[in-house]
């Protein structure tokens, strides 16, 4: 099974916050344009870095992910 991050909500999230990228990227560790990428499909955050979102944004790992929308 093939699993890809296309669907993730970090953009959603972000906006909803009110936060922007560059804020984001700096509380959880990682530069704006990773976040980017993150949230555009481009690449994958690590299983730590998605930890990390998910605790920031106080969410699960599977909704952060668009595994759930819960």
């Amino acid at each position: 099974m093939e699993y890809t991050f296309k669907n993730n909500k970090i953009a959603v999230l972000r906006k909803e916050a009110g936060l922007s990228q560059r804020q984001v990227a700096k509380d959880v560790g990682t530069s704006q344009a990773n976040l980017s990428r993150w949230e555009q499909g481009l690449n994958q955050p690590s299983v730590i870095e998605c930890w990390r979102l998910a605790d920031y944004f106080g969410v699960s790992i599977d909704y952060l992910c668009g595994r759930s929308e819960i």
